[in-house]
């Protein structure tokens, strides 16, 4: 058993260093505080048939954000009152009826073997973000454990422990949160499913900036961003955050470098954040510019799906896009007769090139009508059908392959402008489908030169559509 429980908790600490490695690779923020400190309270639940009862605890955790992904924690827990468990049960005695006793689950007899007890243990936990940055923090976990006993329990004073759950926080802003955790473990003496449930306050020190009250007649940048704090009530930026809108980059240098939005962590709505267009080491693309190497598909695509080089110069390796503004009927998947000389359009491209593939994406539009605001998961699944209509048109009208065609729906999660999103009256740009040619040796603008025209639509349609 000594050996079983050895392993588990070495498989415990290899996953911990497999995320270390794993995080390694993704840039971190430069401006964020990364250590914070948790007080919390909480309660032990032990499986039915151990020999104590459940507990409350106290606990204390020093965090570590590593990258906007993963968070290490130290954890020291204590459950200063642990009261040992009895049943009442019936036990044999001089009468002949037998007595209802308190048995001990220690060793099934009667009275109290160790009485009350306590518990401290220290912990080492990975927490793995899903979105670290945001208000709303959930994460997962995995973790090992040592757990000390004052009195021997199940036979043992100490247990090795892997542990793992989840928990969420909620930031109230940079510097304080709070947060909830459950924590399933199995530990090494022969218990199988114990659990935790905590809550605390999280204090992350250095996250406040305080004013920079300096005795100069120079103007007042709290934040040192590069904006004054006169120039923060201008541009409607958060004068105690050097980054107002987490897109990598400082205020000041979105203003007067970049000519970025700071309140838009993306400025040309290209689907990659400002911060990482700027980076040579990322992306290097032109924060203003959707489509920086001018080769007919925006960077973010290019970067997410496409997987080409989106670099001013790159232009060549770019996928050939159609833009198909197809109205549907309103919460179907039709495709109308208007609009197949547009579909014919790519059918023939892919008719003549016979090693190419096309992906057909589907988009809706966000709008309000009667109360309501568009539901996101109807619409997605909405924008899916329709692109799988199209997919089934170039299989059936045109004799393209379906190995050849793939598709996918993203609802009103990529508009074509996020500025001009109506919810009053809608978007018809958002309304669209998109086809990406893969394999295809000519650009767009040598197969239109070739009568491969997408035949003029307007896009405005009388009312708007999902």
């Amino acid at each position: 058993m000594h050996n079983v429980w050895s392993r588990l908790l070495m498989s415990g600490i290899a996953v911990l260093v497999a995320s270390i490695a794993t995080a390694q690779q993704v840039v971190e923020p430069s401006n964020e505080a990364k250590w914070y400190f948790c007080p919390g309270v909480g309660w032990q639940d032990w499986q039915g048939d151990e020999e104590a009862e459940d507990a409350a605890i106290l606990s204390a955790r020093l965090g570590y954000d590593y990258n906007e992904w993963w968070s290490f924690e130290g954890l020291f827990y204590t459950a200063p009152y642990i009261k040992e468990k009895m049943r009442d049960r019936w036990y044999p005695t001089d009468d002949p009826n037998g007595s209802m006793q308190s048995v001990s689950m220690v060793d099934g007899r009667p009275g109290e073997r160790f009485g009350n007890t306590y518990m401290a243990a220290l912990a080492l936990d990975g927490l793995f973000h899903f979105t670290r940055w945001e208000r709303l923090d959930p994460y997962l976990t995995l973790g090992v454990a040592a757990i000390w006993y004052g009195d021997e329990i199940n036979g043992k004073n100490f247990d090795p422990t892997v542990r793992g759950g989840g928990g969420v926080m909620w930031h109230f802003n940079d510097e304080w949160a709070v947060r909830a955790d459950f924590r399933a473990f199995i530990a090494g003496n022969d218990t199988e499913a114990n659990s935790q449930i905590d809550a605390g306050v999280v204090w992350t020190w250095g996250a406040r900036v305080p004013a920079n009250i300096v005795a100069t007649g120079g103007p007042l940048d709290s934040d040192r961003d590069g904006l004054t704090d006169v120039e923060e009530g201008k541009w409607k930026t958060n004068p105690y955050d050097p980054d107002t809108d987490r897109d990598g980059l400082k205020d000041g240098a979105e203003v007067f470098t970049y000519k970025t939005d700071p309140l838009n962590p993306d400025t040309d709505a290209d689907l990659l954040k400002d911060g990482d267009e700027v980076s040579k080491e990322k992306y290097d693309t032109d924060p203003l510019v959707a489509d920086t190497d001018g080769g007919g598909v925006i960077d973010g695509h290019e970067v997410l799906e496409d997987l080409t080089d989106p670099r001013a110069g790159h232009g060549s390796d770019d996928l050939v896009l159609y833009e198909l503004y197809i109205q549907f009927e309103y919460d179907k998947a039709i495709i109308k007769p208007d609009y197949y000389k547009q579909i014919d359009v790519v059918g023939k491209v892919l008719g003549r090139h016979p090693k190419a593939t096309a992906k057909i994406e589907g988009h809706c539009d966000q709008f309000k009508t009667k109360g309501h605001i568009s539901d996101a998961l109807h619409n997605k699944n909405l924008s899916k059908d329709r692109a799988k209509a199209v997919v089934e048109y170039l299989s059936s009208k045109c004799a393209i392959g379906e190995d050849r065609l793939s598709s996918n729906g993203y609802g009103f999660e990529r508009p074509k402008d996020p500025k001009k999103v109506d919810l009053v009256n809608g978007n018809p740009e958002n309304r669209r489908v998109e086809i990406y040619l893969k394999g295809v040796d000519k650009t767009k603008a040598q197969l239109e030169s070739e009568g491969y025209v997408i035949p003029a639509v307007d896009p405005t349609p009388p009312v708007p559509r999902n």
